[in-house]
């Protein structure tokens, strides 16, 4: 139950900020058009810090998750950096602990970020992380749209 209070209730286009530091600064909006109930933390906020970094999701689906598909993009300092799709969910042997979940059931979820011990060029970043329920991606069901300013 307290657990719903830590829960962010956005608006598209408001901007919440993962982290501030003297070489890093993080913060993500949605890029669909619907508020989310959606949580999401990383640590350290440093580049300098060689560790990998941690990250914490917590979200509320407002589908059945029994397909995800993620696409992946990336643009530093407006040019096209990288374009990556994965499909984490299949209905079949899935590994993550988002599959399977229900609309309304709250995943709840620790990962690393391994990409953190790479050497990131000062710049700025404009992430795109897409998630769809179908192959086609047809069916969005979350859209985030991250800034990193590597200083």
């Amino acid at each position: 139950m307290f657990g719903l209070l830590f829960f962010i209730l956005f608006t598209p286009g408001v901007s919440e900020f993962l982290c501030m530091s003297p070489d890093l600064e993080m913060s993500y909006t949605f890029c669909d058009s619907t508020a989310h109930a959606f949580m999401f933390n990383l640590t350290p906020c440093s580049m300098m810090d060689k560790s990998v970094w941690k990250a914490a999701l917590t979200w509320i689906p407002r589908s059945d998750v029994t397909f995800l598909k993620v696409v992946f993009n990336v643009w530093y300092n407006g040019a096209r950096a990288l374009h990556w799709k994965e499909r984490l969910c299949s209905g079949i042997d899935d590994e993550y602990s988002v599959c399977g979940k229900l609309k309304g059931e709250t995943v709840a979820t620790n990962f690393d970020i391994k990409g953190a011990r790479m050497k990131f060029p000062k710049g700025n970043y404009d992430i795109i992380l897409q998630g769809f329920s179908d192959d086609s991606e047809n069916n969005m069901v979350i859209c985030l749209n991250f800034t990193m300013i590597v200083k």
